[in-house]
């Protein structure tokens, strides 16, 4: 089997406007050698080119040779580039607009450097808290990682940029990811880790990147089922599909749904490839039909035509591998995206606690700032390989989903700057260690801000013992100790977290000295104006926690495989669909602070809750191929409407988010997010609120009919502040 569609065939209605480009790629293909056709698909080997892929160029048709470049939050190995928030952090915000600008300020970065396919955005669920590459996605929510995913795709693509939706799929830990077997059920895989995918073949996204693990006993690269039956088949995607860096494992996984490989050589710096002359060699011997090489060529000129990348596409003008090589023309694409870097970082920076009105600062005396997380990286912004340490600001995990920083303030310097407006004091400690300096300065001050951090990234790269995963949830350098002793020292300790997930935060939460909690994540280069902004005020702030904070590590669904014998370590993925919020709701753990919580300088109310419409249907629901992107199941049919009033005295963003709660016969999650909307109001002021549900929101993946079911009976209708906090409920009967 090749897919659901298959070449030659054209794809259905909604693959969108990839529906017009396929004529236009068929009759580039008609004109292509078997040669051609290969090399379309097959990268040119590691370091060979400019990017960290390329594939060849075919001047029959004035293809160029590709350029495909990480990152999912900046140009990677380039110049004059931005760092923006991490996805994490992005999704933190809930705000659409702002996660779709992210897309197309990045894309413009891409543009400018002549780069063809941005290798991103990532995608993956939060599965394990401690998961080294968590912080490169969107959180621990389906819903949320497929918005995120989908304005991000549709910012980044609205330049002309492809984009590759990864990792495909259940890549979602480091230990053993080029080893282990992810083992997931069907409909776990489709509610949970599918959904943000499907959500990016709904924008039309370029390609999948499939990923290095194994799915279920097959190679991600080569599954016949997640590759053909369900992206090529049962959603009718009519992309491409690409494999991660040296994630293929065989010629013949083009037979299994896989149409390019890259970098390209088996190995780094092999000079073999199992595409190629492998691959020509595989058709002339009848083990691939040559009709599937076209096809492959077909989805790949596809995307290139949909996105006009044949027409005034700038020329690649960076080397990748020496920023001082003259092939690089350091062509600077910032513009003005330092401004939307800023607004996004306050946007989705978390206030976790705020007693006596701590916040915002008003003045004070004396300010002690501590903490190495205040301060600069003592290497130099950039100076830790692919940003493999924890020194300074951390704005930014480690591994190839990072960016070279084209400046990075801190802390220290923002906060200093803020000050001398009211004429406050400073003091500081950079230090972790030195627990009685610290101590010491904060005695001495009005209010004293500790800096503690946790870093991860992935796994080719060691940091401080953890391997790409955590090796556990609390703070690094034994922060907890650090906030402990300023706390002891002085009665207004405020705790601003930098971190690429949740940390543990019992030692201290609860100190009576820990007045308000910043929770500030990756938040790029201006991480430093960022949590000034929050801190005086400048921005109210409006982040919610797109996973749930736990009070102990094992309260989680599930942890890292960190040790196995295995030739084929199994990953069970036996949780099932309680990731995250579901498992704490279904189980009754308290957490220390719930998914979608975060506060505000201001107070909201919720009132005028009305429900209208239902998914009830005598169609029976869609099967078969194309059938999960069918328009009758992505239809609005219930709208959801209420109001939310500003309260207080400030001015800000609420974000109200709509939950849904399945007949007991559905055995679903107690809550699931279905919607959310960033709103802005005014102090007295009330805003209208409305909210569409689709079938698909309201559906089930029935495993035995292969199909998304609507459950009969009432769901109820869930809006809160957070997943704990609910202000309103109703019922849909479907």
């Amino acid at each position: 089997m090749v897919g659901g569609i298959r070449q030659g065939e054209t794809p259905p209605a909604s693959s969108g406007s990839l529906l017009y480009t396929f004529h236009q790629a068929s009759d580039a293909v008609a004109q292509l050698s078997l040669q051609e056709k290969v090399d379309i698909a097959t990268g040119i080997g590691w370091m060979n080119g400019p990017c960290v892929g390329n594939t060849p160029a075919v001047p029959t048709i004035d293809y160029p040779s590709l350029c495909l470049q990480d990152s999912p939050m900046g140009v990677r190995y380039a110049s004059e580039v931005s760092a923006f928030p991490a996805g994490v952090n992005t999704a933190a915000t809930f705000n659409r607009t702002l996660i779709r600008a992210r897309g197309v300020a990045l894309g413009e970065e891409f543009r400018g450097k002549g780069i063809h396919v941005y290798l991103g955005p990532d995608m993956n669920i939060m599965r394990t808290a401690a998961g080294g590459r968590n912080w490169e996605g969107f959180g621990a929510d389906p819903y949320l990682s497929g918005e995120a995913s989908y304005e991000t795709i549709i910012g980044v693509q609205s330049v002309g940029v492809q984009g590759s939706a990864k990792h495909f799929i259940n890549n979602d830990q480091e230990h053993f990811r080029e080893s282990s077997s992810s083992n997931v059920d069907d409909r776990a895989q489709h509610e949970i880790y599918l959904a943000p995918f499907l959500k990016s073949a709904q924008a039309n996204v370029a390609s999948f990147m499939c990923s290095y693990s194994a799915v279920n006993g097959s190679w991600s690269c080569e599954n016949d089922k997640m590759l053909n039956d369900i992206v090529k088949g049962e959603w009718g995607y009519p992309g491409y599909i690409q494999s991660d860096w040296g994630a293929t494992h065989s010629t013949l996984a083009v037979n299994f749904g896989l149409d390019m490989t890259m970098p390209g050589d088996i190995t780094f710096g092999s000079n073999t490839t199992y595409f190629g002359q492998a691959l020509i060699d595989a058709v002339n011997s009848g083990d691939v039909p040559e009709d599937r090489v076209s096809d492959m060529a077909l989805r790949i000129l596809a995307a290139w035509y949909l996105l006009g990348q044949d027409e005034g596409y700038p020329e690649t003008n960076i080397w990748a591998w020496d920023l001082n090589d003259p092939r690089n023309l350091h062509v600077d694409v910032q513009a003005d995206h330092g401004s939307l870097i800023r607004e996004i970082a306050d946007a989705s920076t978390i206030l976790l606690k705020n007693e006596n009105g701590t916040l915002p600062l008003s003045a004070p005396g004396s300010i002690a700032i501590i903490g190495n997380g205040a301060g600069n990286n003592s290497q130099g912004i950039n100076g830790c390989v692919d940003r493999s340490c924890d020194d300074g600001v951390l704005a930014v995990g480690w591994g190839s989903g990072t960016a070279e920083f084209p400046y990075l303030i801190t802390p220290l310097d923002a906060i200093t700057a803020r000050a001398q407006e009211d004429g406050t004091t400073i003091t500081s400690s950079l230090s972790d260690s030195d627990t009685a300096r610290a101590a010491q300065i904060a005695a001495a001050a009005d209010v004293a801000i500790v800096f503690i951090s946790s870093d991860s990234g992935e796994g080719y790269l060691t940091v401080e013992g953890n391997a790409g995963d955590r090796n556990d949830l609390l703070a690094w350098h034994d922060g907890d100790a650090l906030v402990q002793a300023v706390a002891d020292a002085n009665e207004n300790t405020i705790v601003a977290v930098n971190t690429v997930g949740a940390i543990i935060t019992e030692a201290w939460i609860e100190h009576p000295n820990v007045k308000a909690v910043v929770w500030s994540g990756l938040p790029g280069q201006e991480a430093g104006n960022s949590v000034a902004d929050i801190l005086y005020g400048a921005y109210n702030p409006s982040g919610r926690l797109p996973y749930t904070i736990a009070k102990s590590a094992d309260d989680y669904p599930a942890q890292v495989l960190y040790e196995s014998s295995a030739q084929v370590p199994d990953i069970d993925y036996s949780e099932g669909l309680l990731v995250d919020y579901r498992h704490f709701d279904a189980n009754g753990i308290e957490p220390r602070y719930e998914f979608g919580f975060g506060l505000s300088y201001t107070t909201f109310e919720y009132d005028n809750l009305a429900i209208e419409g239902s998914a009830a249907s005598d169609q029976s629901p869609p099967t078969g191929p194309g059938s999960s992107l069918d328009p009758w199941l992505h239809e609005p049919v219930v709208t959801v409407t209420f109001t939310v009033e500003n309260t207080g005295e400030v001015a800000g963003h609420e974000i109200p988010q709509l939950y849904v709660t399945f007949p007991e016969s559905a055995g679903s999650a107690p809550l699931n997010l279905k919607g959310f909307e960033s709103v802005f109001v005014a102090p007295g002021e009330t805003a209208d609120v409305s909210l569409s549900l689709t079938r698909y929101d309201l559906s089930i993946w029935d495993v035995v009919s292969q199909s998304w079911v609507v459950p009969s009976g009432d769901a109820t209708i869930s809006i809160g502040a957070s997943s704990r906090d609910i202000r309103l409920t109703g019922t849909v009967t479907n």
